[in-house]
């Protein structure tokens, strides 16, 4: 019969090498949805179990995984130490009730074997009988689940940072495994490799070259960690090409090959690459879903738009979609231009798109608002977050039920019918007399809850009072601004560094600093993106003087030492850094 799980930490030594160990349980357990999370299911919660159960290369029969994550061959059985359960509730004790043994959601448990003496590759037999034999593959990734299990914030990247995540076996010969088998060490391949120093350069020293190279050549490294180590190599090496071409291409030629009219305001529009050229993998990487990019138009303006749909099929000719609203009102060119001057088999000319929205893997919850055309900066994110089983609301404000663009995808995604909550939409008509109330949604949103807003600037301006008079942290809310005061008073800035040295300029009333910046060094002499302030793509540094700082992409702390040149403006005199 098993002992029971070890609960003296502090008399085992984690660094100990290790030949062989005992398994304290074995556990295994069926997708379930998550407490207060009536929409994520997991397989976390495993129940012990006593007697043989057999294993095959997917796993421990009838145990079931969230495909999305866990899971398959690299990760057919999760092991984890009981060993640090008692030290994790002794530095968590809001939580010291939950951390015993499966909390992690692990199949085995040992006392001994840890991710400081077991390596990539590692061989385990069991006995006394079994044909079973396991391979050491992968450190375990944690998830935002580990923090909705624990009931705590921000808690997922402390696994990592501690070493204490667990790790993953394949299994390279099937058979039956129960509670009091030995494991022993049949062969170590990589004894410098622990799953400790993997993650050392998986989450930390992730711009090491040589050790990426090394990493992504392992062959009993699981695919998961492998290719994100292939794809730092191949990042790294393009970025080296890129260097000795001295040539960072900026504007590509695109034809408008689709229009549709989404509403009597937004239309949408399908630009397609003239020319067939393979992107780098550094620029794909900024077509993840919340991207923007910049267009340049033939009346000479240049306006930023989020991207709601790109593909690159066969790394031929990349087709992005974007959707832009027509107010006369609030126009500052560019949409009228697009609107009632660009017709299908026009040439537009795009800037390589820039990564807008960060996604956030800590949340257990996503909260949206959104109104108007403001959908386009989210629908893109909203899909990669259903199609990966993350927990997501979106609340969307429109004039009318008719005035709904991209309604089939938002259907897809669980659009309700007015003020009523569909699977993931709730729709608000002020036509029908239903208002989107901020101050509502933030006192009614769960735990852990990452907050993101796109709108006009009322209702940028609500959220923004809403989230700092309910104490949200500036990391869990995300304003995706896309109107933004740029006018004020005319300010002078000494523009030191390699590019001005002690060059004065004027910003005048109606100018952006970002605009005199560009005007008086170059295009290049400053990148940009957004033009609103949302993404910090246009920061410079500020040595000297006052700054009315607008946009939302610095935060308190960063405002001392920088400013977001398209929308911030200096009063009186300012001296910045470039």
């Amino acid at each position: 019969m098993a002992s029971s799980p070890s609960t003296q930490a502090e008399t085992i030594d984690l660094y100990a090498p290790i030949t062989s160990d005992t398994i304290l349980q074995v556990r295994l357990g069926k997708m379930k949805n998550m407490p207060n999370l009536l929409t994520i299911q997991s397989g976390i919660d495993k129940q012990e179990i006593h007697g043989p159960i057999y294993v095959d290369k997917w796993g421990l029969e009838g145990d079931e995984h969230d495909m999305t994550f866990h899971g398959g061959i690299d990760k057919a059985v999760h092991g984890y130490c009981s060993t640090h359960y008692p030290t994790w509730a002794t530095e968590n004790p809001t939580a010291s009730s939950k951390f015993i043994p499966g909390g992690f959601g692990e199949n085995l448990s040992f006392a001994h074997l840890n991710e400081r003496n077991i390596c990539i590759g590692d061989t385990f037999s069991i006995s006394p009988s079994s044909t079973l034999t396991l391979q050491v593959s992968l450190p375990r990734q944690p998830c935002f689940k580990l923090n909705h299990r624990f009931s705590l914030k921000n808690f997922a990247p402390q696994t990592y940072k501690l070493n204490r995540t667990g790790f993953y076996f394949r299994v390279l010969s099937p058979g039956y495994i129960k509670a009091g088998d030995k494991l022993s060490l049949i062969s170590r391949s990589h004894p410098e490799w622990t799953i400790q120093k993997i993650q050392q350069y998986l989450h930390e020293e992730k711009e090491n070259f040589e050790m990426n190279r090394i990493l992504s050549e392992i062959e009993e490294l699981g695919a998961e960690a492998k290719d994100a180590f292939k794809g730092r190599v191949k990042k790294h090496l393009a970025k080296e090409k890129r260097e000795k071409r001295n040539k960072v291409i900026k504007w590509r030629d695109y034809t408008v090959i689709e229009t549709k009219k989404e509403t009597e305001r937004i239309t949408s529009f399908v630009l397609l690459e003239c020319q067939t050229e393979e992107k780098e993998e550094e620029e794909l990487e900024q077509l993840k879903p919340g991207a923007h990019a910049k267009i340049r138009l033939g009346n000479g303006l240049v306006r930023a738009y989020s991207i709601v749909s790109s593909s690159y099929p066969k790394k031929s000719r990349l087709k992005i979609e974007i959707g832009v609203s027509l107010d006369p009102q609030t126009t500052r060119g560019g949409s009228k231009y697009l609107h009632e001057t660009v017709e299908i088999g026009d040439t537009l000319q795009l800037s390589t798109p820039t990564a807008g929205i960060p996604v956030s893997r800590a949340a257990s919850h996503h909260v949206f608002v959104a109104a108007g055309v403001g959908i386009t900066a989210f629908l893109s994110l909203l899909e990669y977050y259903k199609s990966i089983n993350y927990s997501y609301i979106l609340h969307y404000a429109v004039r009318s039920e008719e005035e709904v663009p991209f309604r089939s995808r938002l259907e897809a995604l669980g659009l309700g019918g007015n003020g009523k909550e569909g699977r993931g939409v709730v729709l608000y008509s002020k036509a029908a007399g239903s208002r989107l109330d901020v101050r509502c949604i933030i006192e009614n949103m769960q735990w852990n809850t990452q907050l993101y807003f796109c709108g006009p600037k009322r209702l940028m301006d609500e959220a923004a009072k809403e989230t700092r008079a309910h104490g949200i942290a500036e990391k869990e809310v995300h304003f995706e601004a896309f109107e933004a005061d740029l006018s004020g008073d005319p300010f002078e800035v000494v523009v030191d560094g390699t590019k001005g040295g002690g060059v004065v300029i004027r910003v005048g009333e109606e100018e952006t600093l970002l605009e005199c910046l560009q005007k008086e060094f170059g295009d290049d002499a400053v990148d940009s993106s957004c033009c609103v302030g949302n993404c910090g793509t246009c920061r410079v540094g500020l040595k000297d003087g006052r700054v009315d700082h607008r946009g939302t992409a610095l935060t308190e702390d960063e405002k001392s030492t920088s400013m977001l040149s398209c929308v911030s403006r200096g009063v009186g005199r300012i001296t910045i850094e470039i």
